[in-house]
């Protein structure tokens, strides 16, 4: 049987429980993961590509360890159907928060099964602990100072408190 490759893309900035919440529950379904870290120029990310990205690499060691799926961290830039099919993904994973959510993702979908019918997208609902975490939100509340530990961890937390200690 062939290997099944899952690809959970996102600019994680940060990356947040919520994230971690929807990668430990898609290892359940795929041999590998590829975790796709979108350099997203648009969205004008506090954490450069490469901050991102090793952020992203130490937190998936343990679930890795744990789970023995073998997790890839890959920064991307392309359209994500061009990526999905060079990392040869079988689906995409995309974790979603409230019904907001969906609407943005149904569109989404639909364009990309236009691009490439092949690979699917399989939707993971948030556990309910982290549907309120939005990045966006958690910057704000560190700029502002507020406690983000039960939103990031300790090592994301800390990685935010030193971007606004500047």
């Amino acid at each position: 049987m062939a290997k099944r490759i899952g690809l959970y893309p996102g600019t994680f900035d940060p990356l947040t429980l919520g994230h971690i919440d929807i990668i430990e529950r898609a290892v359940k379904l795929v041999d590998e993961l590829v975790i796709g870290v979108a350099i997203n120029r648009d969205k004008g990310p506090l954490f450069s590509l490469e901050e991102r990205v090793a952020m992203v690499a130490e937190e998936m060691q343990p679930i890795q360890k744990a789970s023995g799926v073998i997790i890839k961290v890959t920064p991307f830039e392309s359209l994500l159907m061009h990526f999905a099919e060079s990392v040869k993904a079988d689906i995409i994973i995309r974790g979603l928060r409230a019904v907001s959510d969906f609407e943005y993702e149904f569109q989404m979908v639909g364009m990309n099964q236009a691009l490439n019918d092949e690979i699917e997208t399989v939707f993971l609902m948030a556990d309910a602990r982290y549907q309120a975490i939005a990045s966006r939100l958690v910057k704000e509340i560190a700029r502002l100072g507020g406690d983000i530990s039960s939103f990031v961890p300790p090592r994301a937390a800390a990685a935010l408190k030193a971007k606004f200690a500047r």
